[in-house]
C-alpha cells in the first residue's frame, strides 16, 4: 500500500537532508538507497509514475512507500489516500547492500527515548536515538541492530515485536 504527504511537510527538511517539496516527483521508503528512481504502478487503475527516493518512511504498518502530492496526483490517488502499487527499481546501488535496523519507538520527549534505549540495552546491542526534525517538532526514533542485510534485521525485528511486544519497522541506516 502507498500513501502520500504534502502540507505540513512541504518545506521541511527530508532524511536525506533536502527541502521537502511536495511538487516535485519524490517518495519516501524506509530501506531503498537515497536518490534511488523507483516505478510505482496503482495496482486499482494501472497508472504509472517514476519518483526518487529522498527520505524515509512511511512509519505506518502496511505501507511501503510514501509519495509526494505530485507524484500521487500522477497515479491518481490523492483522493484515496492510500493505493495498492507495485514498485519496480529503475536505478539506484543495489537495495540489498547497507546497514539495517530496527526501529522500535519515536518520542517527542528525549527522555522517554532514553528510557526505551537504558530497558533494551540491557538485552540488545547497537541501539541508536536518530533526530527528526518534523513539522510537528522534534522525533528521537530508537533503533536497535545495525545488520548488513534486511534479512536480517527483520528476524530481529520478529524478535523484538514476539519478546518485547514492540512495533518495529526495518529501516536503512544513513548514517
Amino acid at each position: 500500500m502507498a500513501s502520500w504527504y504534502g502540507v505540513p511537510f512541504d518545506g521541511h527538511r527530508t532524511s536525506n537532508g533536502e527541502i521537502y517539496d511536495m511538487h516535485t516527483m519524490t517518495a519516501a521508503h524506509r530501506t531503498l538507497p537515497f536518490n534511488s528512481i523507483v516505478r510505482v504502478t496503482n495496482l486499482s487503475n494501472g497508472m504509472q509514475t517514476e519518483v526518487r527516493i529522498n527520505d524515509r518512511g512511511p512509519f505506518v504498518a502496511n505501507r511501503v512507500i510514501d509519495l509526494s502530492l505530485a507524484a500521487a496526483q500522477a497515479i491518481q490517488m490523492v483522493g484515496t489516500g492510500t493505493a495498492p502499487v507495485r514498485l519496480e527499481l529503475i536505478s539506484g546501488s543495489n537495495p540489498a547492500i547497507g546497514n539495517f535496523g530496527v526501529q522500535v519507538g519515536a518520542f517527542l520527549v528525549e527522555a522517554n527515548a532514553e528510557k526505551l534505549k537504558a530497558q533494551l540495552s540491557q538485552r540488545y546491542s547497537s541501539i541508536s536515538i536518530a533526530t527528526y526534525d518534523s513539522p510537528t517538532g522534534m522525533f528521537y526514533r530508537v533503533r536497535v541492530g545495525r545488520l548488513p542485510s534486511e534479512d536480517a534485521a527483520r528476524q530481529l525485528a520478529d524478535r523484538l515485536r514476539e519478546n518485547e511486544r514492540l512495533t518495529t519497522f526495518v529501516v536503512r541506516l544513513d548514517d
